[in-house]
């Protein structure tokens, strides 16, 4: 992983999580819709924290173990999504961003539950 990757996973994270923060105020507390946000927001942290070096400690192999879910669920959706596109298409790079962001976070936590 380069800086470079590392960066731009961390753009997509960080915009990931303001925008899930943003939406989730919307959703009435224990629908099925901010309860999937609210995971979503928790793996997104933890990504963000293992993206910056910062506070990994702090979750648990429950927790990292958690987050594998919805990220597999962000890149199977932007799979279906980038597969209706052209690759010259601008949905498709931005789909593909994310799904680069999203197998890049999933390494990372996969790593650090190996090390726990």
């Amino acid at each position: 992983m380069t800086d470079q990757e590392q960066l731009d996973a961390l753009k997509v994270v960080t915009s990931i999580i303001v925008r899930c923060e943003r939406m989730q105020s919307k959703f009435i507390p224990a629908t099925s819709q901010h309860t999937l946000l609210k995971n979503r927001i928790q793996a997104m942290k933890i990504a963000e924290a293992l993206l910056t070096g910062r506070g990994a400690d702090l979750y648990s192999t429950q927790d990292l173990s958690a987050a594998l879910e919805p990220l597999a669920s962000i890149i199977r959706k932007c799979e279906k999504a980038r597969s209706k596109y052209e690759p010259t298409c601008v949905q498709y790079r931005r789909f593909h961003g994310i799904i680069l962001a999203m197998e890049l976070s999933r390494q990372l936590i996969e790593n650090e539950l190996s090390r726990k």
